[in-house]
């Protein structure tokens, strides 16, 4: 049953608090527009009528809160997502990461690590992954469970393959999982190369020096000043020349770190931090 309610900014900022108080997480500066509408969407599913309702179960219930974290969450992901990214980070990206004897990379809000798992097939293609350390990221450790496992519905993963060819993929892309059942597990060595970790964005700081930082699609979901925070955080965690990564429908042209990158790809958002 649809809750026959409205989330007013107020309330809004009632739970978000709640939140925040609580639990920890920090959902201020998110789209508001976006927030409601997912947050609505919640109460709908578990028949919950009232905003007074909503701020007890999630006050008295921290079950609850892990499945309501879990479902406000975003997870749009699939591996080689928008395959002519993938094209120009293997052509014009890779090739410059080659001459640098470590290479760390950054997957920040990685989700259930679909896209990780295929920056590391690009990798070892190019031949780089074992000089590569693969830091994957995400707020929602739920998500980060399920990224180490690294399985995915069969059914899925031959959905993945057309992206892999359309990326350029370069051998039978069913060697990189193992079936069993009605799942595809991904290699252990893929596995094993990527280092799973809980980071908040809005309130953790830099933790390494990158020479790759990807975050594809987070952005959007969050407003002006936070994500200006977290360009500033992208680029004080990478080294110069180092190469940043966003979503398709994302851009740095209204950030206040505009200038301190320079387009690399401007079409797929791949940008290089200028010196």
């Amino acid at each position: 049953m649809k809750p026959n309610v409205e989330l007013s900014t107020t309330e809004l900022d009632e739970i978000l608090t709640l939140v925040r108080v609580i639990y920890g997480y920090d959902f201020t500066n998110y789209a508001q527009a976006s927030l409601k509408r997912r947050i609505l969407r919640c109460m709908s599913l578990v028949n919950i009528q009232t905003v007074f309702a909503l701020r007890f179960q999630l006050a008295n219930d921290a079950a609850f809160f892990a499945w309501f974290l879990q479902t406000i969450m975003v997870n749009v992901t699939e591996m080689f997502r928008d395959p002519p990214f993938y094209t120009n980070l293997r052509e014009k990206v890779l090739p410059l990461l080659a001459s640098y004897p470590v290479i760390k990379i950054w997957h920040a809000g990685c989700s259930t690590g679909e896209e990780v798992y295929s920056m590391a097939i690009l990798l070892k293609e190019a031949n780089l992954l074992e000089r590569c350390r693969i830091y994957a990221t995400d707020l929602n450790a739920a998500n980060l469970d399920k990224a180490r496992l690294g399985i995915i519905p069969l059914q899925t993963i031959h959905e993945y393959e057309v992206n892999y060819k359309e990326a350029g993929g370069k051998t039978d892309f069913s060697s990189y999982y193992t079936t069993e059942g009605d799942q595809a597990i991904i290699n252990k060595n893929l596995r094993d190369s990527i280092l799973f970790a809980q980071h908040n964005l809005v309130t953790d700081r830099v933790f390494n020096e990158f020479q790759l930082v990807c975050c594809r699609n987070v952005l959007i979901y969050f407003n002006k000043d936070l994500q200006n925070h977290v360009i500033r955080l992208f680029h004080d965690s990478l080294a110069s020349l180092g190469y940043l990564a966003i979503g398709s429908k994302e851009s740095l042209l209204f950030t206040d770190l505009q200038s301190q990158f320079e387009p690399i790809s401007a079409e797929n958002k791949i940008f290089r931090r200028t010196r």
